[in-house]
């Protein structure tokens, strides 16, 4: 009898573990990423959104001095009156519709560029997390640590993508947003202050959902459109020796000086600015938010003089559909994926230090 139970204890006891789910591991490989580059995907974005309340709150300071100043000489005009006071309820009540109009697509602007800095640091955070992204691991010999644990170069390097155009965006969209409603916070407090009410002078004529959606709408985009760059900057970070950032600046540069001294693309029936753009452009500047509208503004196909409403409309669900709608933007999704892929298959045998 002991000897069948401590036959059975044996067989319990070697029983094999189920591996870990694959997803599971690529949540890991998340988590990996975000705690190693904690500083460059969330602290920039905090830091440069504190920076821009702190100015913003200079600013407001510096206008309200300057308006009492103005108000107490009785150089405070409004419609060709002078006005004593700095009363924004008496002040607002004259205003015609059009003049409302002109309100709220002032406040849209305020608002939406407001919390545009943490976006701005996204750009270099994003581009210099991809270009020492492989080269980092093989420069200090963590590579053969990795490769050691039961993780594939695919599921590797799909992470450290995933980290630059999802991790990365979607904290910045959240910094951005409340960067926004802080901003918003402080001009309520200063139009409460003054005689106004902040619900019918700013919440009100403000496209809120608009703008609120517009820090989540541009995701989807913004990993496509920076896949080309994304997938390069990998590719030259698996493959150099030393100096990434050279082999990743110079190589396009100088193929584009290249191709615009011999007119090479004349064989094509195209303009070297075509390569610049369609190219150069996008394997460099994919990491910009926005860069989609830049390109498309070179192509005609951006209402430039749309204004404010024209950047609503980008912000937007229907501007989110008809950006997908670009060939350009499939046709560079495909070719990031294809370079992401090599870089992959390099980081097989790409170990040396």
């Amino acid at each position: 009898m002991n000897a069948i139970a401590e036959h059975d204890g044996a067989t319990t006891a070697r029983k094999p573990v189920a591996p870990p789910h694959p997803t599971h591991k690529f949540k890991l490989l998340l988590k990996r990423e975000y705690w190693e580059h904690r500083g460059g995907f969330l602290w920039a974005p905090v830091i440069a959104g504190g920076i821009s309340l702190l100015l913003t709150l200079m600013g407001i300071i510096m206008a309200l001095v300057a308006g009492y100043r103005a108000a107490a000489a009785g150089k405070l005009e409004f419609d060709g009156v002078s006005v004593n006071g700095f009363d924004l309820a008496m002040l607002t009540s004259k205003l015609s519709a059009e003049d409302l109009e002109k309100l709220s697509n002032g406040i849209d602007i305020s608002l939406l560029f407001s919390g545009m800095w943490p976006y701005l640091v996204l750009a270099f955070v994003v581009f210099f997390y991809c270009l020492g992204a492989l080269y980092d691991e093989r420069k200090d010999r963590s590579v053969l640590f990795w490769k050691s644990l039961p993780l594939s170069d695919a599921e590797t390097v799909l992470s450290k993508v995933a980290s630059a155009v999802l991790v990365a965006p979607l904290i910045a969209g959240i910094v951005g947003l409340a960067t926004m409603f802080g901003f918003l916070l402080m001009i309520s407090v200063v139009v409460l202050m003054h005689g106004g009410n902040p619900f019918t002078l700013l919440w009100g004529p403000a496209h809120m959902f608009t703008l609120i959606s517009s820090h989540f709408t541009w995701i989807p985009v913004y990993l496509l459109w920076a896949l080309p760059t994304v997938g390069w900057l990998m590719l030259c970070s698996v493959w150099a020796r030393s100096k990434p950032f050279l082999w990743a600046i110079m190589v396009p540069v100088f193929a584009g000086i290249f191709i615009t001294w011999f007119d090479v693309m004349k064989l094509f029936d195209m303009s070297s600015e075509w390569f610049w753009s369609n190219v150069v452009g996008r394997l460099l500047l994919g990491t910009m938010p926005g860069a989609h509208m830049f390109y498309r503004a070179g192509a005609g196909e951006f209402d430039t003089d749309g204004g404010m409403q024209a950047l609503l409309h980008e912000a937007s669900l229907a501007g989110l559909v008809d950006t997908l709608k670009m060939p350009d933007l499939w046709i560079g999704a495909v070719v990031g994926a294809a370079m992401i892929f090599a870089a992959i298959r390099l980081r097989r045998w790409r170990d040396e230090g």
